[in-house]
Order: structure tokens, then C-alpha cells, then sequence
């Protein structure tokens, strides 16, 4: 079911609880505890929501905290449709300005395999509590750039364009996560350079047995170190994030392996690259958006049906290699999942007196997670220029989804970034192992680090 937002969405943050008792009854009932539609579609194409795993995907044994590659529980299954260049038109009511941009640019090569929609993985309760206390009493603060309220979930039925960020921001994810991954620079022609890094984060917001709040005032901390290329290995950056970005700006550090200094890195994030992207990234497009609002007028669009990347369990199989993946113009279409599923609409525009590489970028949020899972980017011009996607799964590990590898395409130049890959290293990522402290990401630990 589409819905149709009135204006008053795009309005400035307000500060008050975000509904009613009644209302927040909803919550488990005709809602999901975080807030999604319960029911399917009238077509059927999108199923109930069923929740039945907790903290398990159908054919993943796995050893928990190990870091094991996850395991495709859908891997006999065969697309319900295909979209391709010659019939993307007819669908596209349920395809963004960039997904449209692809067929029109790659017709030859892009498609998009759509397989049946499931909904059957679900948080713990503790998950489902914090986000109803949430519903009541969170608070939008310093003029949206902040909350007020338990660490994640903050706005389970969202009232407006800055709530709707907010649980973009603050999803129930991982709470400790160390990972090694491959970033992968593909140009038009095929070529292949590869960067690495190796992070730890720290997400406090997250603790599943200490209820976190944003009084406590930061909400993760992470450290990441670049391994290659080569001529940067050793640099590391690590940051603190605050709930409140208008009250306590973002603190980052960085350590130069060359000089083995540690130094204060102000103005930590917005379009300064990201490491070991060669700088064809820029820091806030992790997870297609991060960090302080502060640059943009935010918009709600609205609600809508549209085909995005879910359950994306095929492209993370540890027996998949990165030349199979990594085919030109874009990743190998034969292993990447699409559903159709409601997805909230998001829309950035460029403050007159900030500065950016990006003039407008819409987010794509998954009403399942709210976890965006799509971005069109567009430059100072109005012209579209990027177009990214990101692959969720649901991690045992966690009982929550995460995002797994992501796609960032020029649509200029034609070359793409592959981030966050893990295939062809000896782990996947380490989740909730609970073996990180706040003492780990301090510029002493760093400068230690460094040595």
C-alpha cells in the first residue's frame, strides 16, 4: 500500500514524544515492534510479516561470534520476474531515478532478478520493549540534529523526515564488530584495483544488556586501519559518534604511519574520502548515509512499493570470488537478490550556505529495518551522478540484520566501488563477541597501536 505524505513531514524537527500510548499499541499488533506494516500487499507480491526465527537463517550452523562466512538459505531458488532493459519501463513505479539510470546506461548487461518476498526474521524483546518506550517518549532535539531517548529504534511510527533519519541512524545492529574487508575500485574497462582496511567498532547504542540512552552521550566509537593500498598501510582514523551532533560534534583522530603522530582530524566526515577508496567515496556515504544532518534540508517523500536488494545472502558466500562478482559496469546480476518490499522515501537537499559534493541525495529506507538500502546521488547541478545500493542479511550473531557488501556506481565515468567485501578473506565479520571496550578507542590506545 503506497501512502501519501502531506507537507507537514518536511517541516523543521520539533521536539516532542513522537505518539500516543494508543497509538504505540500498535507496536506488535497491526505493526511490527519497529514500526512496519504487519500485512502484506492486496497482490500478494509482498507477504505478512511472520517473524518466526530469532536468532537463526535456515541452513547457517553457524559457530557463533567465529566471524563464519554466512550461508545462502535461499540458494534454490529461482527469480518470480526479471526486469531488463526492455521491460524496465513497465515497472517503473517501483524503480528509482538511479536503478532506471542503470538499464538505460548498461542495457545490455544489467538486469535485475526478483525472487518472492520473505519476512520471517524478527528481533529479541528486548529489541521490541526499548522501541515501544521509544514511541512515547523519544525526542527530536537541537533542531533535529540530536535525540533524546534509548539508543536505537528511536521513532518505531515516525512522524516526520528527521524521525525517519534518526532510525536510519540508530537501528538495533551490531554491538561489537571486527572485520577485515576488501574494497574493490572497478573501472570502465574492467580493471580491478583493490583497497583494504582492518576496523573495530563499538556501537554502545547497541548493548543488548545494559539498556543504552542518549544521555550518555556517544553513541559508538570505531577505529579503522589501512592495510592497503600499500602506500597508505598503517594510517588509521578512529571517531566517536554522538547522539547529538548540534550539542557534541563527531571527534576524530587520526595516526600517520609515516610521521607516527596522532592528531585531532576537525571536520571529521560529510565529503572528506573514505579510506581506502582511493577517494571515489566520501566518509557520510558508508551505509549511504552517516553523520551530522546538519549540511541538508530534510524531506519525507512518503511510503512506497519499490524493488530493492534483501536477503542479499548470495553475493557474501565465502566459495564466491571476487572475478565472478566483479564483472564490468557492475556486480555479476546473476548473484545479487531483489524483493519487493515498502520502503520509506527520504530526500536531501543542500542547504544555500553549505558546501558538498552531493546538491540532493535520496535515501531508500527498508520499513522491515530501517536500514537504507538505496541511494540516488545528484551533484550541485541537479544531475544524477551516483547510484548506490547495499546488501542486507539477517546475522545469527546479532539477531538483527547488518549491512553486508555495498555497490557505488558512477554514472559519469562508469567505473563502480565494491565495499565491504569479505569473500575471499580467511573470516567474514566478527559480530557481538562483546571483547571491545571504550578504552580500545582513545588516542592513547591509537598512538599505542601505531608502534
Amino acid at each position: 500500500m503506497a501512502l501519501t505524505l502531506t507537507s507537514i513531514l518536511a517541516l523543521p524537527a520539533v521536539s516532542f514524544a513522537a505518539v500516543s500510548p494508543e497509538e504505540a499499541a500498535k507496536l506488535g499488533n497491526e505493526l511490527t515492534c519497529v514500526g512496519a506494516e504487519r500485512a502484506g500487499n492486496a497482490e500478494g507480491t509482498i507477504t505478512e510479516y511472520t517473524g518466526k526465527y530469532l536468532g537463526k537463517v535456515p541452513g547457517w550452523n553457524i559457530k557463533p561470534h567465529s566471524g563464519d562466512h554466512p550461508v545462502d538459505p535461499y540458494a534454490d531458488e529461482k527469480p518470480r520476474l526479471v526486469i531488463t532493459a526492455a521491460n524496465y519501463k513497465e515497472h517503473a513505479d517501483k524503480l528509482s531515478e538511479g536503478q532506471q539510470a542503470m538499464f538505460a546506461k548498461y542495457p545490455d548487461t544489467f538486469r535485475m532478478l526478483v525472487y518472492p518476498t520473505h519476512r520471517d526474521y524478527r528481533y529479541p524483546d528486548f529489541v521490541c520493549e526499548r522501541a515501544k518506550e521509544n514511541a512515547t517518549t523519544a525526542k527530536l532535539v537541537s533542531d533535529g540534529q540530536g535525540i533524546e531517548g534509548i539508543g536505537h529504534n528511536p521513532f518505531p511510527i515516525p512522524k516526520n523526515a528527521m524521525e525517519v533519519l534518526w532510525n536510519h541512524q540508530f537501528p538495533y545492529r551490531d554491538y561489537t564488530e571486527e572485520s577485515t574487508r576488501d574494497i574493490a575500485i572497478v573501472s570502465a574497462n574492467g580493471t580491478k584495483s583493490f583497497g583494504r582496511t582492518y576496523g573495530k567498532c563499538l556501537a554502545l547504542s547497541n548493548n543488548p544488556k545494559v539498556t543504552p540512552h542518549s544521555s550518555d552521550g556517544i553513541s559508538a566509537m570505531c577505529r579503522t586501519e589501512t592495510i592497503e593500498p600499500s602506500r597508505d598501510r598503517g594510517n588509521t582514523s578512529m571517531n566517536h559518534e554522538p547522539y547529538d551532533y548540534k550539542a557534541s560534534s563527531r571527534i576524530a583522530w587520526t595516526y600517520n604511519a609515516g610521521t607516527r603522530r596522532v592528531r585531532l582530524a576537525p571536520g571529521y566526515g560529510y565529503d572528506q574520502a573514505l579510506s581506502g577508496t582511493s577517494g571515489q567515496l566520501t566518509i557520510d556515504e558508508d551505509r549511504l548515509f552517516n553523520g551530522g544532518p546538519d549540511r541538508y534540508n530534510w524531506e519525507l517523500k512518503g511510503k512506497k512499493e519499490m524493488y530493492i536488494p534483501a536477503n542479499g545472502y548470495r553475493t557474501e558466500v565465502a566459495d564466491l570470488k571476487y572475478d565472478d562478482l566483479l564483472t564490468t559496469n557492475h556486480a555479476n546480476p546473476d548473484h545479487l537478490r531483489y524483493e519487493l518490499r515498502r520502503v520509506w522515501v527520504l530526500e536531501a537537499t543542500l542547504k544555500d550556505n553549505s558546501r558538498h559534493l552531493y546538491g540532493k541525495r535520496r535515501l531508500y529506507l527498508d520499513e522491515d529495518t530501517w536500514h537504507s538500502v538505496m541511494s540516488d546521488n545528484y551533484d550541485t547541478r541537479g544531475n544524477l551522478w551516483k547510484f548506490a545500493f547495499i546488501n542486507t542479511i539477517y546475522h545469527p550473531d546479532m539477531s538483527a540484520w547488518r549491512s553486508a557488501s555495498s555497490y557505488y556506481h558512477d554514472l559519469n565515468t562508469g567505473d563502480y566501488v565494491a565495499y565491504n567485501l569479505t569473500n575471499e578473506r580467511r573470516l567474514s565479520s566478527i559480530i557481538n563477541k562483546g571483547d571491545l571496550r571504550e578504552s580500545d578507542f582513545t588516542p592513547d590506545r591509537l598512538r599505542a597501536q601505531g608502534r
